[in-house]
């Protein structure tokens, strides 16, 4: 079975950062700590509120590491623009509150595919990989394959706060959403909530080639250090593929 990749999220390294102000602790080192622990690609989010991730941290991140750069943004023109000048390896395009403390579901891009699409041409005519953060759900699927994007990422919050049985049904949901959209061509990758308990049932599904992952990782590290972190997310993922 294909190696999985493994994307790590560095907002939160950025959030303690600016919960003190100045300059440490660093997301540029979480990025090399990261590439160093067995990382397949950086991740970050630019809020349009500038929370934590910042507009120089973008610019860092793409000039100073190796590793494919995710970014993810709002589908707005100012993000569009920012995307278009530093040209990153991939844009996920997620929903944006302003009130949440985290994205909260996936975007609607059924309902959106006017706004959507143009945004998504336009990255997608610049080279950029992009992705939409959709649920685990066949109509928000095959809307993102009609806007134009070439990869969805499933939000797997519901499946990562549940339990019991209720876990167990929203994994099928999981499994039967990566299926059918590998099937009309989407690349498929998942993420939100995910942590050494619950990462391995959806590290096992094949239709899935990356998770993007975060909070939890940067949790830990407070405990065990980023890179010893990673690396354990690293192996549980490897097992469960194998």
């Amino acid at each position: 079975m294909e190696r999985l990749r493994l994307g790590v999220n560095i907002d939160h390294v950025a959030t303690v950062r600016q919960a003190r102000g100045g300059t440490h602790p660093s997301p540029l080192r979480a990025a090399v700590v990261a590439a160093k622990a067995g990382a397949d690609g950086i991740t970050a989010h630019l809020r349009e509120d500038r929370r934590h991730i910042t507009d120089r941290d973008i610019e860092q991140l793409r000039l100073e590491i190796a590793l494919p750069l995710n970014l993810e943004m709002a589908a707005t023109q100012e993000m569009k623009s920012i995307a278009l000048r530093h040209i990153p390896h991939a844009c996920c395009i997620v929903p944006e509150n302003r009130q949440e403390r985290t994205t909260e579901g996936g975007i609607d891009a059924m309902g959106q595919q006017a706004r959507l699409a143009p945004i998504v041409r336009e990255l997608v005519d610049a080279g950029i990989r992009v992705s939409i953060f959709v649920e685990p759900d066949k109509q928000q699927l095959d809307a993102s394959r009609a806007i134009g994007a070439p990869v969805v990422e499933l939000h797997t919050g519901a499946y990562s706060e549940a339990r019991g049985d209720e876990q167990k049904r929203l994994l099928e949901k999981v499994r039967y959403a990566a299926r059918y959209g590998a099937s009309i061509g989407l690349e498929i990758h998942a993420g939100h909530g995910l942590t050494y308990e619950n990462v391995a049932p959806i590290a096992a599904i094949p239709e899935i080639r990356e998770l993007n992952i975060g909070h939890y990782l940067i949790g830990e590290a407070i405990f065990v250090g980023l890179e010893a972190s990673i690396r354990k997310m690293r192996q549980l993922m490897d097992g469960a593929r194998s």
